[in-house]
């Protein structure tokens, strides 16, 4: 056991620190960056941001003598602001994703990975907990700006609202980053990849709208797959144990095609 630890954690670094050498990376995460800091301004302060609304309700209330119900703004801008943000995972995450496995196919080192001692497993997990870190490197200054956002609020709000509601972006990621993880090791090619994850994860956005339009069993059991419909449910602060198993079946899911890709290239070599 501790020397599969020893290899994930070697594989892990391994793939974290070409991250943070890659230029392509930090572009990635500059764009990132740019465009969460504009949802950020427009949903707080644009012309129908939250802030501005609010303020249009109370001018009106007070014109018209009419008492306005309370707004719970700093819930309204957590659910919105990270609702924006899983659909940017959908064009972000399949770049990171995509040179997982692909450009280990084009340089020729993925044949070494196949045959070395190093279980298909591990080596899998290790690549996914780099890119996910990576991923949560970007996310983490964002993480400031919200808690000055939503740091004056009266009264203040529970912790736990914006916690699940990150925990949600992360296995959200995890999830796209399994899926993508997979497509890589299948080509050789990261245009490919990206654009093969793209259309996957769009797919499993958008599942439940598909089987609002199957006939029941069958839609029913297809709502259920929707990435969305249960990230949704974890932004809104509810906590829901089915969605929780269903992002970690996900995630269980992406490393194991991943290992199978890989053992089917080790007995193709053998």
């Amino acid at each position: 056991m501790g020397v599969v630890l020893s290899n994930i954690i070697a594989i892990y670094r391994r793939e974290l620190q070409s991250y943070f050498v890659s230029p392509l990376a930090y572009a990635i995460a500059g764009i990132f960056w740019f465009i969460t800091g504009l949802f950020f301004v427009m949903i707080l302060l644009g012309p129908d941001g939250i802030l501005p609304g609010v303020a249009a309700l109370d001018l009106q209330g007070q014109q018209l003598g009419v008492p306005i119900p309370p707004i719970d703004v700093p819930y309204e801008f957590i659910r919105a602001f990270l609702d924006r943000m899983g659909w940017l995972l959908l064009f972000i995450l399949p770049i990171l994703s995509m040179g997982l496995y692909a450009e280990e196919r084009k340089r020729g080192t993925l044949e070494l990975l196949a045959t070395s001692p190093i279980t298909n497993w591990a080596v899998a997990l290790g690549k996914l907990l780099g890119v996910l870190t990576f991923f949560t490197t970007m996310v983490v200054p964002m993480l400031v700006f919200e808690a000055i956002a939503i740091g004056g609020s009266n009264p203040p709000m529970s912790p736990s609202i914006p916690l699940l509601a990150h925990l949600g972006l992360i296995l959200l990621a995890a999830a796209i980053l399994s899926i993508g993880m997979f497509i890589s090791s299948l080509t050789d090619s990261t245009i490919l990849s990206a654009v093969l994850t793209f259309a996957v994860i769009l797919l499993l956005l958008l599942i439940d709208l598909i089987a609002k339009i199957v006939p029941a069993p069958i839609g029913e059991a297809l709502g259920h797959l929707s990435l969305l419909k249960h990230y949704n449910t974890l932004i809104q602060g509810i906590f829901d144990t089915s969605a929780l198993i269903l992002f970690a079946s996900y995630i269980f899911l992406g490393i194991f095609l991943t290992a199978q890709s890989i053992d089917a290239l080790r007995f193709q070599r053998q």
